[in-house]
């Protein structure tokens, strides 16, 4: 099967059938950021309150579980500050929350994002404690597991180390079971520029395992998203022992992985079958497998991800769309149009390669439906 795409004509292969696997995988612990499937009949332009279609959104979620994953709901690939806004995200935990218990513990099974998007306007450090507590309430009564957040709102207030700890040091205090931390880099949010209170990555990681230290028996482990293997290394050895390291290197996660860290990964959404083989290949000891698989998604990856890194949820939407895992190649915020036709049909090509379009005729249609809206 042939397509004409910006950039030249391509042949697609024929597709992987990818075994799902008979559970979680047992070396690592991971997690797929799951993104949200906008309602294309509501009003999603840019500015407006969410409209989710909860059951295309339920169903992917499903998806994911049968493959062995976890998810993270609620973060950075659903469209939290951009577009998800607290009303929607609520619901979101809430339903994530309600459809795990049908399959199993949802704290085993769903971690969701708790932050201080809410409370924009956060003034004091005691908002901002007061806003991030309101939202690990809200996971905690679903029954999810809690992933604290990166706060835009923290990062603009706060003068130094020394006010994070204050932060975290009270929410860490308070909580009745051990959180995920999430660092989340500036090339994914610009507003989070300086987190633990430096610019200097060095000193901000010197902060981060201070506090991580002091409250370790409450940090189940740390999700990090800078984007350098090197760094996450050394900080994964420097870690107090049980407090894991969960990779968000969407750039390098197959060599992390392999090596020891455990995952929290937006690119899993989309290549969760491939991810479940190679993760299985990893608790048989197979190494060369695992290469063989998660390899050809790296290129795919890095395309999604590519600058502007935080516009890389409309890759991920693209794939679902394609893969018939929603009606419509819509997103909230209007976000379905951050990325060029040039970069989409790449992105095309790349998951063919990686064999991950699951039924090639559908893809093909889909994709030339979206090539004659744009004049091809």
């Amino acid at each position: 099967m042939r397509i004409t795409l910006p950039g030249g004509e391509h042949t697609l292969r024929a597709p992987t059938a990818w075994a799902r696997p008979a559970g979680p995988a047992k070396s690592r612990i991971v997690y797929a950021a799951a993104h949200v499937v906008a309602d294309p009949l509501g009003d999603n332009t840019p500015g407006s309150p969410a409209a989710v279609d909860w059951e295309a959104t339920l169903r992917f979620r499903r998806h994911l579980w049968s493959y062995g994953l976890r998810i993270a709901d609620a973060m950075d690939t659903a469209q939290r500050n951009m577009g998800l806004d607290w009303a929607a995200t609520r619901e979101l935990i809430r339903r994530s929350a309600a459809e795990a218990a049908e399959f199993g513990d949802p704290a085993a099974l769903v971690a969701c994002g708790a932050g201080t998007d809410h409370a924009p306007d956060a003034g004091t450090l005691e908002e901002v404690v007061a806003a991030y507590t309101e939202q690990i309430e809200t996971v905690r009564d679903a029954g999810a597991g809690v992933i604290v957040m990166a706060s835009r709102q923290l990062a603009r207030l706060a003068r130094g180390p020394e006010d994070y700890h204050a932060v975290y040091g009270k929410l860490l205090s308070q909580t009745d079971r051990p959180v995920i931390l999430h660092w989340l880099g500036e090339m994914f949010d610009p507003q989070l520029a300086g987190y633990w209170g430096s610019a200097d990555v060095g000193e901000a990681t010197a902060a981060f395992l201070a506090l991580i230290r002091e409250h370790a028996p409450m940090v189940d482990g740390v999700k990090v998203s800078l984007l350098d293997a090197d760094h996450e290394i050394g900080l994964r050895a420097a870690l107090p022992e049980g407090v894991r390291l969960y990779t968000g290197d969407d750039f390098n996660y197959p060599e992390l992985i392999k090596s020891g860290s455990h995952a929290l990964l937006g690119i899993f959404d989309p290549i969760a079958p491939a991810a479940a083989a190679a993760l299985q290949a990893l608790d048989e000891g197979d190494l060369g497998r695992y290469d063989e698989i998660m390899t050809p998604t790296v290129a795919l990856s890095r395309k999604i991800f590519e600058r502007p890194t935080y516009n890389y949820k409309t890759g991920i939407v693209f794939l679902a769309w394609l893969n018939g895992h929603q009606d419509a190649f819509s997103m909230v915020n209007g976000a379905q149009a951050a990325r060029s036709l040039p970069h989409l049909a790449e992105v095309f090509r790349l998951a063919d390669r990686a064999g991950l379009l699951a039924d090639p005729g559908l893809a093909v249609h889909r994709m030339r439906s979206l090539l004659a809206v744009h004049g091809l």
